[in-house]
């Protein structure tokens, strides 16, 4: 994240048992951006939306040994805490991608709704009424797969 402004967010699962610490993106008005992703997968894993800081880095882990990994596809897969279930990160390795679920971390009030993917799969049951970024799956992959941030 090399000239752009960051913070740092800390978090945590519903029994404390695994506790975080990472580095955010922030846009020029301070506020750690978070994206919307409206895919099957995530719909199905997070019960809902799923909202998550998408631009994070510098991930330290206490308590990893009661994370749990599942690989989800071929580049991605959903870490959450093995005793709780509190869903924690998407991470794709091979990209060197990391979002942190919005909903762990421990101060939620400086973040900002700026980008929605998938949302080609979105239900037709919500809308979010702040304006954002869109992507449809096949332009949010194309963009992970070519190296871009999609920021």
């Amino acid at each position: 994240m090399t000239g752009t402004s960051t913070s740092e967010i800390t978090g945590r699962c519903l029994c404390g048992a695994i506790s975080f610490t990472a580095t955010a993106k922030v846009d020029q008005d301070g506020k750690v951006a978070v994206g919307a992703c409206h895919c099957g997968m995530c719909r199905t894993w997070s019960g809902g939306v799923l909202l998550a800081v998408d631009e994070a880095s510098d991930l330290r882990v206490d308590g990893e040994d009661r994370l749990a990994v599942y690989k989800s596809s071929d580049w991605g897969e959903r870490c959450f805490c093995r005793t709780c279930g509190t869903n924690l990160f998407w991470r794709s390795p091979s990209l060197g991608v990391l979002a942190i679920m919005a909903g762990a971390l421990d101060d939620q009030s400086g973040l900002s709704l700026t980008k929605q993917i998938f949302i080609d799969e979105k239900p037709a049951h919500f809308s979010f009424a702040e304006p954002t970024q869109t992507y449809t799956g096949e332009e949010f992959v194309k963009l992970m797969t070519s190296g871009g941030s999609g920021s």
